[in-house]
């Protein structure tokens, strides 16, 4: 069969349509977390006009992929301001808890896109997060496949 009744493409040409990242449904931030966003957002933008500049169609397809996650993120993204108090855990509380085996661990409850565990910040969607949201100091949660009791929330 002739190359001419055919859709096949070079293999140059298979960067135009890459698929979506997920856009998670949840999309609380800290402003913190906004300024992170922009940021991000401000990065991709250069990327981009550099690669369009360079003609370069693979790395232009992977950043209008990305463009298009962080748009849709900043579009979303809903400020929460810090907690007014400290009597129970919020989205944007600092809580400490002690663990059985003695360790202390200390997280910032915070958004999607900032949540970093091993830097101390959690996803407020997180299995911890969700159960420390709404206790007090003194409170023992499930943390992980152990308990924890929260020892300290700012």
């Amino acid at each position: 069969m002739s190359k001419a009744f055919t859709k096949e493409t070079d293999a140059g040409e298979v960067y135009d349509d890459l698929p979506d990242r997920p856009v998670s449904p949840h999309n609380l931030v800290t402003p913190k977390g906004l300024e992170l966003i922009e940021a991000e957002l401000a990065r991709v933008h250069q990327e981009h006009a550099a690669a369009h500049e360079a003609e370069d169609r693979p790395k232009l397809a992977k950043i209008n992929r990305d463009l298009r996650y962080w748009i849709s993120r900043r579009a979303t993204a809903q400020v929460m301001e810090p907690p007014s108090d400290a009597v129970e855990v919020h989205f944007g509380s600092t809580v400490t808890i002690l663990r059985e085996d003695g360790r202390r661990q200390t997280y910032r409850i915070v958004g999607e896109d900032e949540a970093e565990p091993s830097q101390g910040t959690l996803s407020y969607v997180s299995p911890v997060a969700q159960a420390l949201m709404g206790k007090q100091v003194g409170d023992t949660v499930q943390a992980g496949t152990a308990d924890a009791e929260i020892v300290e929330i700012s």
